[in-house]
């Protein structure tokens, strides 16, 4: 098999992927890291709970064994049928981590159990699952040519959460990150737990306001980004670009070579 469950130093069971050896959620498990870096960033039950005519679409790239998608869906699932359905679009290039994580001895661990745990069955025979609170579809296929292949402004949210540069460089470059932003649209936020130089210089090229996500461990945070600024609850400043100005990995290997100067002359650092 491509991948297994294994336990990490926390005691939490999490997914390690063979060919990368890079072990999804590694630091606290799936089911704290799924909600402590993007559900809850994302004030995802706050915007869900607002009666809305059209559904709350969250593009969860990088699908992986399912936790950051499967906590969206259940917490969808336990809102009242007022409340907002939840449109989810999965996007991964391989499902195997998906398959196994959603076997019975497997799926608690990874909380594809319950609702999310229905939807699971659906997505892995079918690719789509359909409730009276919402809809998950996965798209299996290559990214960034899949963001491409989706409808402008179509995203709120956006759970940004492939392997790492040194796996997936190509999902962490200023191209990358410019085809998703043409998938969001006003009011969207991007959540992901990369808090590198290179990561948050890429969307701040790319046209997203960017701030600092949530604590990650060993000094490290997260990132979120979002279309407008008054979305981000911790931007980045004026001691950030001072910083980025003497880094030695300040920009994606794609950036353009006056990357230094566009970033400085963004509005959020006026």
């Amino acid at each position: 098999m491509s991948c297994e469950v294994v336990v990490t130093r926390g005691g939490a069971r999490a997914m390690l992927d063979r060919a990368t050896g890079e072990v999804m959620h590694p630091v606290v498990g799936p089911a704290l890291e799924s909600m402590r870096l993007y559900c809850e960033p994302a004030r995802l039950v706050e915007r869900l709970a607002r009666p809305h005519h059209e559904p709350l679409v969250l593009f969860d790239v990088g699908l992986g064994a399912g936790s950051n998608a499967g906590a969206a869906w259940r917490l969808a699932a336990g809102l009242p049928a007022a409340a907002r359905r939840l449109e989810i679009v999965s996007f991964d290039r391989d499902l195997a981590a998906f398959a196994l994580a959603a076997e019975p001895g497997h799926a608690a661990d990874f909380g594809l159990d319950g609702e999310a745990g229905l939807a699971a069955r659906d997505l892995l025979a079918t690719g789509y699952h359909s409730s009276a609170r919402g809809s998950w579809r996965i798209v299996h296929a290559q990214l960034p040519e899949a963001l491409i292949r989706e409808p402008a402004a179509a995203a709120d949210v956006v759970f940004w959460d492939p392997f790492s540069p040194r796996a997936n460089p190509e999902l962490w470059c200023l191209a990358a990150f410019t085809a998703l932003r043409r998938c969001c649209r006003a009011g969207a936020t991007v959540h992901t737990y990369s808090g590198a130089t290179a990561t948050r210089s890429a969307l701040l090229l790319a046209g997203f306001a960017v701030g600092v996500g949530e604590p990650t461990g060993e000094h490290k945070a997260a990132t979120c980004a979002a279309v407008d600024v008054a979305d981000v609850q911790r931007p980045l400043d004026r001691r950030w670009l001072a910083r980025l100005a003497r880094s030695s990995a300040a920009f994606p290997a794609d950036a353009p070579p006056d990357a230094l100067a566009r970033v400085a002359a963004l509005p959020q650092f006026a």
